[in-house]
């Protein structure tokens, strides 16, 4: 994949389980047809990390998938991931790191519901931005919800720009978020939270194919 903007069903896997599991995981969203993974792993030192990564990029790569990494971009450059994606309060000086990565890099950054923030990120060299919680979510309940409506302001005022929707995404709200302008829906637990994560992948996928 040579194209750095992000599409589909992107599935931001749980944070700080077994490394087993965590590839499980996952293997049964990729085999449902997700076409990016975001890594998270801030806990238990780089080398540890640094082994899981690359074995999630291989198994990405098995798939055609993107792989993304959370916040470390050393470790995104290390693993030869495919980009980074940064939070709102850990955005550095980003026209700096895109000189650094060069232009395949995708780098992505949270920018909740604040336009002006995602127009001097997309200005200074993202390649997405991430708008949310489009709904409310039990994973990070203190982030305020925004809307669909405002998702869809979004996409006027950036009608060229890749937008990712997060935040209480699931396979009964996904199509109206992609109605609402959105070229990626990002899911955690909606997703990693079944109790068949391959078939929920499939259908999430399904949905937003044909909507």
């Amino acid at each position: 994949m040579t194209d750095k903007s992000v599409s589909g069903i992107y599935g931001i896997l749980p944070a700080d389980i077994e490394t087993g599991d965590l590839l499980d995981r996952a293997e049964a969203a990729l085999k449902g047809g997700v076409s990016t993974l975001q890594f998270r792993d801030k806990k238990r030192g780089y080398k540890r990390a640094i082994k899981r990564a690359k074995a999630l990029r291989d198994l990405t790569r098995s798939y055609d998938a993107r792989l993304i990494i959370n916040d470390l971009v050393n470790l995104a450059v290390d693993a030869d991931a495919d980009g980074v994606h940064l939070g709102r309060d850990d955005v550095p000086n980003l026209i700096q790191l895109r000189n650094e990565v060069g232009d395949d890099f995708i780098i992505g950054v949270t920018c909740r519901a604040d336009a002006a923030f995602a127009k001097a990120a997309l200005n200074d060299g993202a390649s997405y931005v991430s708008f949310g919680a489009v709904l409310a979510t039990t994973t990070k309940p203190e982030v305020p919800e925004m809307g669909l409506p405002r998702l869809a302001k979004a996409r006027e005022i950036f009608p060229d720009a890749n937008l990712c929707a997060i935040g209480g995404i699931t396979a009964n709200n996904v199509a109206q978020v992609k109605l609402a302008g959105a070229d990626c829906a990002a899911v955690i637990s909606g997703l990693f939270a079944a109790d068949d994560i391959q078939a929920e992948a499939s259908l999430l996928t399904a949905i937003w194919n044909q909507t």
